[in-house]
Formats: structure tokens, sequence, C-alpha cells
């Protein structure tokens, strides 16, 4: 059993299968995903349906990336900044454009509950490239 640790997908869904294959992945090994499966080319809603139905087969682990936050406002609640937009938002927003509101509410469920950072029984830590800190409040006296 393996540990593959994969960041940024960006909305670039042909990637993933072809990660997948190069490195040789197994329904033994675990996938820890580190965040930013969306905005960038222009697949981010199907980059996760492909996400979740890799789940039903294999062990993944998802932690929750900037851009993605970006995206679970916009499905809960329909709003989203300049920022977001030019930095991917837009190509996001596209790719849902045949999506019903059932799987668009199943994408938002999948976003809500990913982690914002994983710890293995390794002790090691996984987080996403741009972390907020002022999510949780590390204590200096206790190992992360």
């Amino acid at each position: 059993m393996k540990t593959f640790v994969i960041g940024d997908i960006h909305g670039g869904l042909k990637a993933i299968p072809q990660i997948l294959k190069k490195a040789k992945v197994n329904t033994e090994d675990t996938l820890i995903f580190l965040g930013d499966y969306v905005d960038g080319w222009g697949e981010s809603a199907q980059v996760i349906d492909f996400l979740i139905k890799l789940e039903s087969t294999h062990k993944c682990i998802f932690i929750k990336g900037n851009h993605d936050v970006y995206c679970e406002n916009w499905l809960k609640e329909g709003t989203s900044n300049q920022s977001w937009l030019f930095h991917g938002g837009t190509m996001t927003i596209k790719s849902y454009e045949n999506y019903s509101s059932e799987q668009k509410s199943e994408h938002l469920n999948f976003l809500e509950r990913m982690k914002l950072f994983h710890i293995d029984k390794q002790n090691r830590l996984f987080i996403p490239c741009r972390i907020y800190f002022n999510a949780w409040t590390f204590s200096r006296s206790s190992p992360i």
C-alpha cells in the first residue's frame, strides 16, 4: 500500500487518469488530494464528478484549497467576487452550465465535507499550498 499526494488539478480533468495510470495506483493505495480542484482549465465540474466516483473505488482524502472555497461559496450562495472570477472562477461557472440543481448540490456536499488539513498515522501533515491559519489555532505546546 502506497500513499500518493496530488495537488492543484485546477479543472484539468484529462490529467487525473493519466497521473493515476502512470503512478500505477491501485485500490489498496491512499490518494491524498491537496485542494484546488477547480478554476483554471475548463472542466472543473467534471473534475468534481470524477473525484466523487473515484472516492467510491479508492481510499481518498480530500483537502480543501482556496479555489475550492470560492466555488463552494458560489454553489451555496450564488455569490462570486472579481478576484475569483479573474483567477479561474469564470471558467468554473461555465463548466456548470448544463448541471442540474441536484448535481450542483452533490458537488456542494462534496466540497463542504472536505478537510482543511490531514495528519496521517505517521504524523505527517498535509496542507494545501495556500493555507489560512486563521481557520484554526495551533498551540505551541502541542505537536501538529
